[in-house]
């Protein structure tokens, strides 16, 4: 994708955080147009990345080869209106929660869709995005998609577009599951005698360094936690009483109220 050009279609976050990564790896900016009707908006891009962002489309879309959809999906129709004029030829690449390809085909007049759920440590490249391609996307198209999110983390592809909505469950909310035991571990510190601060980074490590170290070992998850659980300990302590609590099977279900919200978020969105 180097030798292409590409257009993001909204200027938020996520567009932001895939223009960083490209620019990082070195894509010229003269080969990413944006479009993002926010003054402010196009103000941080342009002083962050060399950009000279569009307040509204234009022919200048037709030269784009990948077309990456990043603008809320509740404003998906009125963006893509004055867009489709101009994007048939490209490639359409989506981070929109709930706009299911078929929608993007109709929009765009394009069969080449490739649909993505990133997250939000992409902002700092560790991100990991799910993805799906419709057929008639090619093997170098998907390495192309591939190569957009490369400098924000790593990708994995699904086979069916409903598993997006697995994904979106799993690693696009995932980060506010961690978030909301970080808080719960500083809250117990603090309860415990420990400063805020202190809370915080023992809370931070420990999921990083837990994390890091289930990546690197071949052992489960399970087994892992078992070989710090001895019985009579503290480990078993807490362990037990979260199993009291049936806190496990209370964070599964949650994991289904999140896919079953992402398949609703299609419905409801589901027409432009």
């Amino acid at each position: 994708m180097t030798d292409s050009t590409i257009a993001f279609i909204g200027g938020g976050n996520m567009a932001g955080a895939l223009i960083g990564g490209l620019r990082r790896a070195g894509r010229a900016a003269a080969s990413i147009l944006v479009v993002e009707p926010l003054p402010a908006q196009r103000e941080r891009l342009a002083q962050a990345w060399g950009l000279q962002p569009l307040a509204a489309a234009d022919e200048r879309l037709a030269v784009a080869d990948t077309v990456v959809w990043a603008v809320k999906p509740q404003l998906f129709a009125a963006a893509a209106a004055p867009c489709a004029p101009f994007i048939g030829r490209a490639l359409q690449v989506s981070v929109m929660a709930g706009i299911r390809s078929d929608e993007l085909v109709r929009a765009s007049s394009s069969q080449r869709v490739v649909r993505a759920m990133p997250n939000t440590p992409a902002l700092i490249g560790r991100g990991i995005a799910g993805l799906f391609a419709r057929p008639a996307v090619t093997a170098e198209e998907r390495a192309g998609a591939e190569s957009l999110f490369a400098p924000t983390g790593t990708t994995l592809w699904v086979a069916q577009e409903s598993d997006l909505d697995a994904v979106t469950a799993l690693s696009g909310s995932g980060p506010a599951y961690v978030f909301y035991f970080v808080e719960a571990m500083m809250q117990a510190a603090a309860e415990m005698g420990l400063t805020a601060a202190q809370g915080r980074q023992l809370a931070l490590a420990t999921f990083d360094g837990a994390t890091a170290l289930a990546a690197a070992s071949k052992e489960s998850p399970e087994t892992l936690r078992a070989q710090v659980t001895s019985k009579g300990g503290t480990t078993h302590a807490a362990i037990t009483a979260l199993e009291e609590a049936d806190v496990k099977a209370a964070f599964v279900r949650a994991l289904h109220a999140a896919r079953e919200r992402a398949r609703e978020l299609g419905d409801e969105f589901g027409s432009v």
